[in-house]
């Protein structure tokens, strides 16, 4: 227990102290990538880690509320009013989505959501009076909370990091309480839950609406940071790059979904400036994780850990025995 509150205070110490050691402003703005990737993928977790319901549509959610959010700015209003409404067209669209996809799980599931996000991005692509098609919607601004300004990479990052760790906490309350427990159930035992008498739909509704909340939350965040948004960011390749994330990481784990962000993210950003074929290489790092730790990165490692200090530990106590044993056979 110890051991675990001292990673997490180091690991918060060096979030906070990122702009410090991070080499130049491009590996912040990297950085700030990371965290509402990770937004994103904790989300997206929630439904594919904790509830077993694996969406191919989750970029499409984060499509409207950027959308949302890019054409309210675009059109004159606030940076407030568009920010309430565009996280409320995001909680509305999960709304639809879970309604429409709850109908049945499994390979049913990933294709209704596969189909709803092929829809948003048709819409995006086609409705030009509103999207504005291929060319986008520009945001020429950040907002300005309590006065100050987030258009350095620096404060964007921090403001960034806020709302990270409002998640990450959203999200560990939520395992941890009596709904997430149940939403556990419904993954493993439905039937027996249903027996049981919980509402295996309803359960799985409300785990919908906050996966659709961090999605939302991650959509704003994404419009912000590249002050642009278009089709592209609501397409197929979106979503499964999303889905990779979790299941890289460690799919039903708080860490797992965080880590998967930073490696993809780490190679489209990073290694892709180094190797051309950057897309190859997440598939090579992707299937060698599903190989030789199929749990994912994160769960993986902590196996692997417990293996090692077990084997390390045995050894230590033979040595031990050795010359006990050598002297008692004098």
């Amino acid at each position: 227990m110890k051991t675990r509150i001292i990673a997490l205070l180091l690991a918060l110490v060096a979030l906070v102290t990122v702009p410090y050691w991070m080499p130049g402003a491009y590996y912040i703005n990297v950085t700030s990538q990371i965290l509402f990737y990770a937004i994103f993928a904790l989300g997206l977790n929630i439904l594919a880690g904790y509830g077993g319901l694996v969406s191919l549509g989750h970029a499409g959610l984060l499509g409207i509320s950027a959308y949302a959010a890019a054409y309210l700015l675009h059109a004159g209003f606030g940076h407030p009013v568009a920010i309430i409404i565009a996280l409320i067209a995001g909680l509305i669209s999960m709304a639809v989505y879970a309604v429409l996809s709850l109908r049945t799980t499994g390979i049913g599931f990933i294709m209704i959501t596969l189909a709803l996000g092929e829809i948003i991005w048709g819409l995006a692509y086609r409705w030009i009076s509103i999207t504005n098609g291929d060319n986008g919607i520009n945001v020429h601004s950040r907002p300005m909370p309590f006065g100050f300004s987030l258009a350095s990479p620096t404060a964007f990052y921090y403001a960034t990091l806020v709302v990270f760790l409002v998640c990450i906490v959203i999200v560990t309350i939520f395992v941890r309480s009596p709904l997430g427990a149940a939403l556990m159930g419904t993954r493993d035992q439905p039937r027996r839950m249903n027996a049981l008498g919980y509402h295996v739909w309803a359960i799985r509704f409300w785990a919908c609406m906050l996966s659709g909340l961090l999605t939302a939350i991650a959509g704003v965040l994404f419009v912000y940071y590249n002050q642009f948004i278009s089709p592209q960011a609501v397409d197929l390749t979106a979503s499964a790059e999303a889905l990779l994330m979790v299941i890289s990481g460690g799919a039903g784990t708080l860490l797992g979904p965080i880590v998967g962000a930073a490696l993809v993210v780490i190679v489209k950003s990073v290694v892709s400036g180094f190797i051309e074929r950057w897309n190859m290489l997440l598939g090579a790092i992707f299937v060698v994780i599903v190989i030789f730790m199929p749990e994912g990165l994160v769960p993986g490692t902590a196996r692997l850990w417990r293996l090692a200090w077990r084997q390390f530990g045995t050894s230590r106590d033979d040595d031990a025995a050795a010359p006990s044993k050598a002297g008692a056979e004098q």
